[in-house]
């Protein structure tokens, strides 16, 4: 009787010992374990142009930008422009500022109009997250009439 409480013991310290080992040697190895995220806004205006531009365009952007991969996914609508956007693209700079562009030009497409949305995602590099995040990031809309910008707006990200 002894011998198979005895055993019984062992066998539940075993199973006790067994666990705490295997939920302790449990890893995740997930991109995002130590990431980051933010939310990323920004409404555009040929108010906030540098030179300012006069008109009734505007552009909105939403999106997230992970820490981690320091990859920004966006998407991004624009209205009432003096015709079809002919660029868009990131810069680095504070408002007020001129700065410098971020990446390459965005991907829009064919048969744009004065109205329209795309979507994409940036790698950014260290510099650039950190100006990101400071507040001293911008994207513009260009078109034939405004060729270095006809809408700017300030991007801000806010830790979700």
């Amino acid at each position: 009787m002894k011998t198979v409480q005895f055993k019984n013991v062992v066998m539940v310290a075993s199973l006790v010992l067994g666990s705490a080992f295997m939920f302790s040697s449990c890893s995740k190895n997930d991109d995002n374990d130590n990431a980051k995220m933010y939310t990323v806004s920004g409404n555009a205006s040929g108010s906030q142009m540098v030179p300012s531009v006069t008109g009734s365009g505007s552009a909105t952007i939403n999106g997230t930008y992970n820490s981690n991969t320091r990859v920004l996914t966006y998407t991004s609508n624009w209205t009432n422009l003096t015709g079809a956007p002919t660029m868009a693209r990131f810069y680095s700079g504070a408002s007020g500022t001129v700065g410098t562009q971020v990446g390459t030009d965005w991907s829009l497409g064919t048969g744009l109009s004065a109205s329209g949305t795309t979507s994409s995602s940036v790698t950014l590099t260290a510099d650039q997250a950190a100006q990101l995040l400071a507040g001293n990031m911008y994207y513009t809309y260009g078109t034939v009439a405004h060729s270095t910008g006809e809408v700017r707006g300030q991007l801000s990200a806010t830790a979700q």
